[in-house]
């Protein structure tokens, strides 16, 4: 996936270490039990119950929604405005993690441990019942920085710390592919993705976000995730926390 140059520079500004968790701020996401991934498309005409569901979720103080917008429903003749290869890339990873060859939208992930029919409500409820993320994460804002501090925890392996962009909302008028004639409003909407670095089980890590360069003109929320990886592929998200401009 490309990288924008405030991807690069909040990687420039990325400094590793342990340190004491910070208190929390307003537009925090309180603790997560839950971080929910949702494949969609714009071309999909089984999504708009999903991506609706979503927005739901969303609303809820314990969980992070992020939609990610698959391009390989772009043939039917809609170009998802959001569709991006590295996305359907990520969630054939996950397919592949779990030991399958099989994607389809929509779906939602539950903590990077569970697929589910994103359209099927109960389906979703119950994949969230009684889930937790084992590791804090604390996010606090300092005038136009975000400081975020991950404490040790040697009961877990190391873990990759990924950023990801989002845009709360964007209403889009569709013209082709199976949803033609509709305008359909997305939210949570994923723009970007990038790894800030390692999450090791013994140290802890800190991190310092600048919030004008990561955020631009394309996003209003930044979540950062800590998850597992295994041969290069996603596994269980330990921890996260996201902050809405």
């Amino acid at each position: 996936m490309t990288k924008s140059p405030y991807f690069r520079m909040a990687l420039g500004l990325v400094a590793l270490g342990l340190l004491a968790a910070p208190a929390g701020a307003e537009n925090m996401r309180a603790r997560p039990k839950a971080v929910v991934e949702l494949f969609t498309s714009q071309g999909c005409s089984s999504c708009p119950p999903a991506d609706a569901l979503l927005t739901g979720l969303a609303q809820e103080e314990d969980v992070i929604a992020l939609a990610y917008h698959v391009d390989y429903w772009d043939y039917v003749g809609w170009k998802d405005t959001f569709a991006h290869a590295a996305f359907s890339d990520r969630q054939r990873a996950y397919a592949e993690s779990w030991g399958s060859s099989r994607i389809y939208t929509p779906q939602m992930v539950v903590n990077g441990r569970k697929g589910v029919v994103g359209s099927r409500r109960n389906d979703v409820h119950r994949a969230l019942d009684g889930v937790a993320l084992p590791l804090k994460v604390d996010i606090t804002r300092e005038e136009d920085m975000l400081k975020i501090a991950i404490p040790p925890n040697g009961g877990l392996a190391d873990a990759v710390v990924w950023m990801i962009t989002y845009l709360d909302r964007a209403d889009v008028a569709i013209d082709k592919g199976e949803n033609a004639g509709k305008t359909m409003a997305y939210t949570q909407v994923v723009t970007g993705r990038q790894v800030l670095g390692m999450w090791e089980s013994a140290s802890g890590a800190n991190l310092k976000l600048p919030i004008p360069e990561v955020l631009a003109d394309t996003s209003t929320g930044i979540a950062v995730i800590v998850q597992q990886e295994q041969d290069g592929l996603p596994g269980p998200i330990l921890g996260a926390a996201a902050f809405d401009q």
